[in-house]
């Protein structure tokens, strides 16, 4: 099994010390600009320290400034920001920076997801074996790409088949659709699929929202018509209550085949669902519900640590970019970066499954 290749993220801990800058700032402009620079620091493909120029100056990063670049080089020397430390000691939002700091464990920066993919492994996931991304959102829904971008992004990296799971009409706010709708977008699937037949299939797929008892938006019948269901919570994300029920329940719901970002924690600002983990893992595998390892870095949920729990249990994992727009379709990266290491076998990914083996299986 892989381990962390350094127990110290530089990336990640100047990221951090940023966001914290950010939240004490009376000004909205400072505010978002540091954000912005943290934002910077996560997306950086290398360690910062490979930035560092012969005379120990920094080269120009875009988004980092000059403030910026002085806590970077106060971690580089200390493994700290005095700069930070007292702006947050001198802030009426102490707490609040406090607080945040909690809910950070486990998020892999893009240069540890990079790291992590380079790793050898032979009988892991990798981005040879990965067939196809199995949540994503278009135009119909509250992603920008359409369908023939998807398809095109899909063809572009190798894929052979890709899941769309726009909203299902229970989440207006992300745009759900109504089932006149899906109808309408099963009919544009079906155009594309028969265009490209034999060279790459799009999956008819919803994310359907969890509500707070564990039940569907769906309804049996509606959920008959997809090929793959993604059931993921959307609400009740911030309370400290055991919501084990709920997870169970939706797990035995017959026609869910994903459980989607489990939690639906968020870096730094929401810890998600608690539950007993290993529990609704152990329910999960008995009906054969595929755990998520959701890439979009704000979310990477479940991290590696829960994964590994996952597996544990005898569950299957899906891996999956959670892609808005086509760009963001490397955010299964992220997700395989995870599966690498918790030491996930490729045969437990089914994203790594033949397109007739995975619906097959989603059948079943």
């Amino acid at each position: 099994m892989p381990r962390r290749s350094d127990a110290h993220d530089v990336n990640g801990a100047i990221a951090a010390l940023l966001q914290d800058l950010a939240a004490v700032q009376t000004s909205e402009q400072r505010r978002w600009a540091y954000n912005r620079a943290a934002a910077a620091i996560r997306d950086l493909e290398g360690p910062v320290q490979a930035y560092l120029q012969k005379d120990g100056t920094l080269q120009k990063i875009r988004h980092i400034g000059p403030s910026s670049t002085r806590v970077i080089h106060e971690v580089l020397a200390t493994g700290d920001s005095p700069t930070v430390a007292a702006a947050v000691a001198a802030s009426s939002r102490r707490g609040a920076v406090e607080k945040s700091r909690s809910l950070r464990s486990n998020f892999l920066t893009r240069s540890q997801v990079i790291a992590t993919l380079r790793e050898p492994m032979p009988d892991g996931v990798s981005l040879g074996r990965y067939r196809g991304d199995l949540q994503m959102h278009s135009v119909w829904s509250d992603g920008s790409q359409t369908l023939d971008a998807i398809v095109a992004s899909g063809i572009e990296r190798g894929y052979q088949y890709c899941g769309v799971t726009d909203h299902s009409h229970g989440l207006p706010i992300a745009g759900g659709l109504s089932m006149t709708a899906l109808a309408e977008q099963h009919a544009a699937i079906d155009a594309l699929n028969e265009r490209h037949r034999g060279r790459f299939r799009l999956l008819k797929g919803i994310e359907a929202n969890i509500l707070s008892d564990g039940t569907l938006d769906m309804k049996p019948e509606e959920l008959c018509r997809l090929e793959i269901v993604v059931a993921a919570p959307h609400a009740a994300l911030r309370l400290t209550t055991d919501q084990t029920d709920r997870m169970v329940r939706v797990v035995r719901t017959a026609g869910v085949h994903i459980l989607g970002h489990p939690r639906g924690r968020k870096y730094g600002t929401r810890p998600g669902v608690t539950a007993d983990w290993p529990r609704v893992f152990a329910e999960a595998a008995h009906h054969q519900v595929a755990i998520e390892i959701d890439g979009d870095p704000s979310r990477q949920d479940v991290d590696y640590e829960l994964a590994r729990v996952a597996i544990d249990a005898g569950c299957l994992l899906a891996l999956d970019s959670d892609a808005h727009s086509a760009v963001e379709l490397e955010y299964a990266q992220t997700a395989i970066a995870h599966a690498r290491l918790a030491g996930v076998p490729v045969e437990r990914v089914i994203n790594c499954w033949p397109v007739e083996q995975l619906l097959d299986w989603a059948r079943r």
